[in-house]
């Protein structure tokens, strides 16, 4: 699949510093920040500074050292925030039936409370 990625998709901009965000860490390769309507108490977004839509592109397409960062910088905001130890989910979207909202790659660290089942049988 050819990934089209949009420059103007709003985390292009902060990445740009054209947007404000709420920086829990930077890294050379990755930035993570606060969600700005958390549905969690702890709501943070890492993504990758590299022109990737979704996962699956990352993982074709980034060169290793991204890859390594963006791993490593996950787990460093799992330890930073304190979520490993009551539990926690992860969420990275992709596509229009996976209800992907901004075309660029992202995971949702949500924790904090109970965050019920992540799918019902249809």
């Amino acid at each position: 699949m050819a990934y089209t990625y949009d420059d103007e998709n709003i985390f292009a901009k902060i990445l740009r510093g054209e947007i404000p965000n709420q920086t829990v860490l930077e890294t050379d390769h990755s930035l993570a920040f606060r969600d700005i309507y958390p549905q969690a108490p702890t709501h943070v977004l890492v993504i990758p500074k590299g022109k990737y839509v979704c996962y699956d592109h990352f993982a074709q397409e980034a060169t290793d050292a991204e890859i390594l960062d963006y791993t490593r910088t996950i787990g460093e905001v799992c330890k930073m925030e304190g979520v490993a130890d009551g539990g926690f989910r992860m969420i990275a979207n992709a596509g229009e039936a996976g209800v992907q909202e901004v075309p660029h790659l992202h995971v949702h660290i949500l924790a904090g409370r109970p965050l019920g089942r992540m799918l019902q049988k249809a």
